[in-house]
């Protein structure tokens, strides 16, 4: 996927300034699409627009213009000619993109602050940098307590990644008529929705820590589908006995969520909970089973969340690894589906048998 070292001294020098400057390129980006800089240029179009004008139309003065614009021209963000500033295809996207855009919420709301205590989580195998927003081991049972901005970034960019996968998911997911569905992880209950709008003879069981469920739940209410979605609070790497009467276990970007050691022992409390004919349905985002450099590239930043805010011992895998762990745990995988949505891919699983 990444090619070899092929840059020339100068071009190697040039992209290692860009790193150590990368978080001044981040802010500048930032406030350049938050106070409406870019917004204001792209309606210039090809003529662009002057400092003063942009001034006048701005609410910051000339110097705080001044400043992020020249930082805008280093990073390509905008062009000038004639004192006019237009915006580029980089400025473009950072405007309209909504992957860019849900990508830069989630990384300035939820990871900024805590990214400053990187090396401690990878020193101490924990989320250092959860500690911005409060005292908690991990941030799942805290989603519910972030501040606002925070928590409506976190899932923004959850659901962004999700959406569309679960719509290319579900025709393959019903393929073998299940009746009784298992959302292991079912996190605000947005799969178990999809699935009862699309099937009228499923049930659905959330199985999730006691807070989500509880979020899941005023969910679940107010789309009147109570009948039809039921819940079991539960931690799943405790030994806490699971049901076993699904036809299909839905886990989607759930088991990125732990360590390697995790994702096999709550696999293997799976396997010996699962009746005979089950089916284990994994949705997961690999970093080597993309079709472009930017979207691994933008996994492989993700799992820098996990480490330093999330939980300290987990990140997006590799799906050559991934493999390992299922067979590890007792599992043989029987389809694979790559590419769904903007680059999931479903896992269809049956237990093996000894």
């Amino acid at each position: 996927m990444y090619e070899q070292d092929s840059l020339s001294a100068l071009e190697a020098i040039t992209e290692a300034q860009k790193i150590a400057f990368a978080p001044m390129l981040f802010q500048t980006a930032l406030s350049l699409r938050n106070t409406g800089i870019l917004a204001y240029l792209d309606k210039q179009g090809k003529n662009g627009a002057t400092l003063s004008d942009i001034a006048a139309q701005c609410p910051l003065n000339e110097y705080a213009i001044s400043i992020l614009l020249d930082m805008g021209l280093s990073g390509r963000i905008v062009t000038a000619q004639n004192d006019a500033y237009c915006l580029t295809k980089i400025g473009h996207f950072l405007l309209h993109d909504k992957m860019t855009n849900v990508n830069m919420d989630f990384t300035q709301d939820v990871c900024y602050q805590g990214l400053f205590f990187l090396e401690q989580a990878l020193k101490e195998g924990k989320p250092s940098g959860l500690k911005v927003f409060g005292d908690w081991p991990t941030i799942y049972p805290a989603l519910s307590q972030l501040p606002e901005s925070a928590r409506a970034s976190w899932f923004a960019f959850d659901h962004y990644y999700s959406d569309e996968a679960f719509a290319a998911a579900l025709p393959r997911i019903f393929a073998s008529n299940p009746t009784i569905l298992y959302d292991v992880g079912g996190n605000t209950g947005k799969w178990a929705l999809h699935c009862c709008q699309y099937n009228d003879n499923i049930t659905v069981t959330i199985l999730d820590l006691p807070p989500q469920i509880t979020l899941a739940r005023a969910n679940i209410a107010n789309a009147g589908l109570t009948h039809r979605v039921n819940f079991h609070p539960v931690d799943m790497l405790s030994a806490a006995p699971l049901p076993g009467e699904a036809d299909i276990w839905w886990m989607s970007q759930f088991l990125d969520c732990f360590s390697p050691e995790q994702i096999i022992a709550l696999l293997a409390n799976v396997a010996r909970a699962m009746k005979p004919g089950a089916k284990l349905c994994i949705m997961e985002l690999f970093w080597d089973a993309q079709k472009f450099e930017a979207a691994a590239f933008s996994l492989n930043a993700t799992s820098l969340y996990f480490t330093c805010m999330a939980n300290g011992n987990s990140r997006f895998y590799s799906v050559e690894k991934f493999y390992h762990y299922l067979d590890r745990a007792g599992f043989q995988v029987d389809e694979r589906h790559d590419n769904l949505g903007i680059g999931h891919t479903l896992l269809i699983c049956h237990k093996k048998s000894f």
